[in-house]
Parts: structure tokens; C-alpha cells; sequence
């Protein structure tokens, strides 16, 4: 066994330390790995240390640590992938929030599951920074908003208070159509990060930070991203949030503390703080990194301003509030895809445009209402869909052309193009609109999830798990997504984990999934469950499951194998059998 783990000349770490390291990590609260990713880390880490770092390979891993028969194939399995996807992020959470002061630094490089151990010097405690100049409110306070736990509580209850917030208005005549472009979407003031250090170093630090946070905001484009001028002038209306904070240094490192305060009340929304190393080479990654986390944190579809703004109880409110509350409705509704909800979320999206007939982003969100109602129509409706795929085609199109940098258009587009078959053309836009905002995890996940049905498990199904792990809501959408990346890459156990944490207790697709894993799986207990509840609520989607299942799935062997899974518990799709009293037939012939 060797002593010690040379990865760069000046940083020589020893094996006893990387192994601390390694158990700190884990046991970490701000590690947010599975069990099994804790496992992967430990194994590529002992097998460092022990010097077999050339046997470190997936399928080694898949064997070895996942358990899987030894007739393993990466090729056609992406689980490792997945997972050393995962855990890459995990570790680069933990390093910038609860390990940002840790002296040993454990990281996978992308393209190899060998782990590269550092050593940077200790960096001492930043004593707490002194609030920036500027409005006395704009004081820190501790924040717990960062929690999963907190964001699933607050999320699901969204969808009757969000409707709730512009129901006066959608029933109120529509006026003429108005010349605006869009509604009022929030305003952030970005002051410019305080320079607590004074050196040149931090100076620089501070403005580098302050202007990467911007361009990561302005990435997108629902809100306008503002900074004062030399004069501490803000044009136009008063911005209703403010991001401000300081940056400080201590040893070879430096710390930034930062907040965001809504003006309206001076409540502090969220606080946080980062570190990174001075050292040139660390030093331009750890700001994009950290002014990436910053911008998904606020942004996102399910962030810190979606569920401010969705809290706000304004009486009468406002057009402009109102067709801007149509778009929080939606993201609402996503949260667990129930369907009865979608046509008041459809409606006024309508009359949104209607208003404001240049707002890209409720045309885009309109689409996407088109292209659900779609999706989750069950029976699959052969006379009258293809027309209503091209119409949800054209109104994602309008978006686009409406404002070509609108990743909500784009990405109504490529759902469009991947739901009509026309894969490739799908890929080329996902491809652009994530190249246009990386931090947009909505699109993240929804295009994973598209690559992964049409047949790219290996490519969407890291994305998927991404914007998971970086996504406050959706959980149900994710989730059913990683249970069919599971199942279809043969880890029936995960996929029985996942699709058990998916909560869409209305939505029967979502109970589809459910009955061909656990058959698969074969738990027939919870398998009959599930097609009981199909039974009762959905019968129609069983008459015609080839049909429904080949409209979702790419692949031929894909669907072979889902009709496949829904026949292995005997008293569910035995051939020939009728699971569901009064439909004639379950299953369609090839």
C-alpha cells in the first residue's frame, strides 16, 4: 500500500487523511448522495489509496459495488455513469457549502471514475461580515430555505393557492389588447459585492464574482437582472429584490456571504455563503460554479422567487400581475401533473396572451399546456392528436420567434419535435437551448427526460438526475423518469425505490410505470394494486396499452419490454385474460 497519493507536485496528501476525508464527507449533512453512491466513493477511494487505480472501470464498479452479474456491458447499462454523475455533483455541493474550509479535496474528473486528492492549506474562520452599505434591512439572517425537506412541504400545497391568486381577474372581461410587450416580471437590483479584505485581490474577487453572478442571472429571461450605475442610479421601476453581499479572505482562500432580500418587507428570502481557493488555477472555476449555484437557486422554475412570488396575496390584483401569475400556476400544476387541474392553467395562459400578445414566455408555457393535455390523454386519440401536435408545434414556434433566446419556447419546441417522433430535430434544439442557460434545470430535466424515452438512456438519464439533485420541486416528474432509467437499465431495486417515492396519486400513466416495474420485479401484490386502480379509473388506457405505450416509448425492444413487465405478474396480463371487467381486450398483438 502506498503512504501517500501524489496528483499534483506542491499537493501531497496522505492516504490516513484521504480516508478522514472521505468519512467526513459522507457523514456530512451537505453530502447529498444515495447509500450506494456512499459506497461508490468509498470503494474508488480505497482502491486509490491501495494503488489499483487502474482497475477502477465500470464494470468493476457495476460488479463489485452495485452488485450486478458479472455479464455487465456499460454500453447498454449507463448505471455507473448515472451515479458517478450524481456523485461528482454531490461532492462540488459539499465543497462550497458545509466542506468549503476542508484542507483535503477528494474529486472525480469527468471522463474517469479514479479519484484526484488535494491539499490546500487550512483557512481559519471568517469572523461574520459586516453588513454591505446600502438599506439597513438588507441585514443577513440565518435561512432554512435551502432544505429539500422545507421546499416539499411548501410546494404541495401550490396549486389552489396559486390558482386562488388570479381567479378574480381570469373571470373579468378581457379589455382590448394592450400594446405592451409582457407583463412586469420581477426586478433584481445586484449590488456590488462588499470587499471586506481591502487588498487587491479581494477587490478583484468581489467585482469578478459580482459580474459572473450577473451574467448567470441574465441567462434568463424571466427577470430582468439590474445593476446601479457610478451614481447609484436604477432606472425604471423600483426592483423588488435585492442580492447583495461580501467578500472576505483568509489564508489562501476566500469566503463570499450572500443574501437576498425582498424590498417590499426587508425579509431575508434566502442567505448563504461559499469558499474557494486563491490559487489561479481554482480560482476561475470556483466563481462560475458558485455564481451558477447562486442563479439556479433564485431563478429556477421552483426557486426562491417562484415561491416568493407564488406566497404574495395581492387583492385585485393588477393585469400585469395576473398574466404573470399564469405562469406560476403552471409550474404549480407540474409539481404533480394533475390533469383537472390543467385547463384553468391552460385558460389563462390564453387570456395572458391575449393581453400581452409579445410575452414570450406565457406563449411557451401555453404550448406546453397543449403538449400535456396531449401526453396525458388517455385513450390516445389517432383522429384528432397529430393536428393537435402541430398546433402545440406552432404555438411553441411563435415563442421562439417572439424572442429566439427564450429557452421556455425552445424548450416547448424540442418536447414537440421528441412527442412527434422527430428525434433529431428535437436534439438540436435542447442541445441550443441548453447552451443558452445551463442553470435552467426545468429544461435540464425535461429534455433528459425526453432523450431517455426516445431511446438515449445513457445520455438522459444523467440529466435527469441532475436536475433532481438542483431542482426544489418536480419531484414526482423526476422520479418517474430516474424509476424507468432504472428499470431500463436493468437495477430493478432502484426502480422500485424511485417509483415508490413518485406521488401523482390522479395521473394514470405514472400507475402504468408502476404496474411494469413492480411485475418486473415481481412483487404481484403491489403489481394487481396498481392495475386495480387502472381498473377502476383508466380502463380504457389498458385496452389500449400497446398503442399508449408506443406513443410515449422510441424504441421497439423499449416497448417489447414494458408490455413485456405488465404480463410477468400472472394475475395482470396473462394473455388473454381481462384484468378489467367490461374492456375486451388488455393487450394489443404486435
Amino acid at each position: 500500500m502506498r503512504d501517500a497519493i501524489a496528483i499534483v507536485p506542491e499537493a501531497i496528501v496522505g492516504a490516513d487523511e484521504c480516508r478522514a476525508q472521505m468519512r467526513k464527507i459522507v457523514s456530512s449533512p451537505d453530502f447529498e448522495a444515495t447509500e450506494r453512491e456512499h459506497r461508490f466513493l468509498a470503494y474508488i477511494v480505497e482502491e486509490a489509496l491501495q494503488g489499483r487505480g487502474d482497475r477502477i472501470k465500470a464494470y468493476s464498479i457495476a460488479v463489485e459495488v452495485f452488485g450486478r452479474e458479472a455479464s455487465f456491458d456499460a454500453q447498454h447499462d449507463p448505471i455507473v455513469r448515472i451515479a458517478a454523475g450524481h456523485l461528482r455533483r454531490a461532492i462540488e455541493r459539499y465543497y462550497l457549502t458545509g466542506g468549503n474550509a476542508d484542507r483535503v479535496r477528494i474529486n472525480i474528473p469527468k471522463g474517469s471514475y479514479v479519484p484526484q486528492f488535494s491539499n490546500i492549506e487550512c483557512v481559519t474562520a471568517v469572523p461574520p461580515a459586516v453588513a454591505p452599505s446600502g438599506p439597513d434591512h438588507l441585514t443577513a439572517a440565518p435561512s432554512e430555505s435551502g432544505s429539500p425537506s422545507f421546499w416539499r412541504g411548501l410546494i404541495g400545497g401550490l396549486s389552489v393557492a396559486t390558482l386562488i391568486v388570479f381567479a378574480v381577474w381570469f373571470f373579468l372581461p378581457s379589455p382590448p389588447v394592450q400594446q405592451a410587450k409582457s407583463p412586469e416580471i420581477p426586478r433584481i437590483l445586484v449590488t456590488r459585492l462588499e470587499d471586506m479584505a481591502k487588498t487587491r485581490s479581494s477587490s478583484s474577487i468581489a467585482n469578478g464574482l459580482t459580474q459572473e453572478i450577473v451574467a448567470q442571472l441574465s441567462k434568463s429571461k424571466e427577470i430582468v437582472v439590474l445593476q446601479a450605475t457610478e451614481g447609484g442610479v436604477v432606472t425604471g421601476p423600483p426592483p423588488r429584490f435585492v442580492l447583495a453581499g461580501s467578500v472576505d479572505i483568509a489564508g489562501d482562500a476566500f469566503q463570499l456571504r450572500i443574501r437576498f432580500v425582498n424590498q417590499e418587507d426587508g425579509s431575508v428570502l434566502w442567505a448563504d455563503s461559499f469558499g474557494g481557493a486563491l490559487k489561479a488555477s481554482e480560482l476561475v472555476r470556483a466563481q462560475s460554479l458558485i455564481a451558477s449555484s447562486v442563479a439556479t437557486t433564485l431563478v429556477q422554475s421552483y426557486g426562491v422567487i417562484f415561491q416568493a412570488d407564488t406566497m404574495r396575496n395581492i387583492a385585485n390584483p393588477p393585469d400585469d400581475w395576473a398574466a404573470y401569475s399564469c405562469t406560476l400556476s403552471y409550474y404549480a400544476y407540474r409539481t404533480n401533473v394533475e390533469r383537472h387541474v390543467l385547463p384553468q392553467v391552460r385558460e389563462c395562459l390564453e387570456k395572458a396572451v391575449r393581453r400581452y400578445p409579445e410575452y414570450a414566455t406565457a406563449w411557451a408555457l401555453l404550448a406546453q399546456t397543449y403538449l400535456e393535455d396531449i401526453r396525458f390523454r388517455v385513450p390516445y386519440d389517432a383522429a384528432v392528436s397529430p393536428q393537435d401536435l402541430q398546433h402545440a408545434l406552432d404555438t411553441a414556434r411563435h415563442a421562439v420567434r417572439l424572442d429566439p433566446y427564450n429557452t421556455r419556447g425552445l424548450q416547448a419546441e424540442m418536447f414537440a419535435l421528441f412527442f412527434s417522433k422527430q428525434y433529431e430535430a428535437g436534439k438540436v434544439v435542447g442541445e441550443k437551448a441548453i447552451k443558452l442557460n445551463p442553470n435552467d434545470t426545468e429544461l435540464m430535466g425535461e429534455y433528459g427526460y425526453r432523450l431517455a424515452v426516445s431511446g438515449d438512456w445513457a445520455k438522459g438519464c444523467p440529466l435527469i438526475a441532475e436536475a433532481r439533485l438542483r431542482n426544489p420541486g418536480m419531484f414526482s416528474y423526476y422520479e418517474s423518469g430516474l424509476a424507468l432509467c432504472s428499470y431500463f437499465g436493468n437495477d430493478l431495486e432502484e426502480a422500485v425505490m424511485w417509483i415508490g417515492k413518485t406521488t401523482a396519486p390522479s395521473n394514470p400513466i405514472y400507475h402504468a410505470i408502476a404496474a411494469a416495474i413492480y411485475g418486473e420485479a415481481g412483487l404481484k401484490r403491489e403489481a394487481e394494486k396498481e392495475v386495480s386502480w387502472l381498473c377502476e379509473n383508466h380502463p380504457a388506457l389498458l385496452k389500449n396499452i400497446r398503442q399508449e405505450v408506443t406513443t410515449r416509448l422510441g424504441r421497439a425492444q423499449d416497448i417489447d419490454r414494458f408490455i413485456s413487465s405488465l404480463g410477468k405478474a400472472d394475475a395482470v396480463f396473462t394473455p388473454g385474460r381481462n384484468p378489467c371487467s367490461g374492456v375486451e381486450a388488455v393487450k394489443n398483438n404486435p
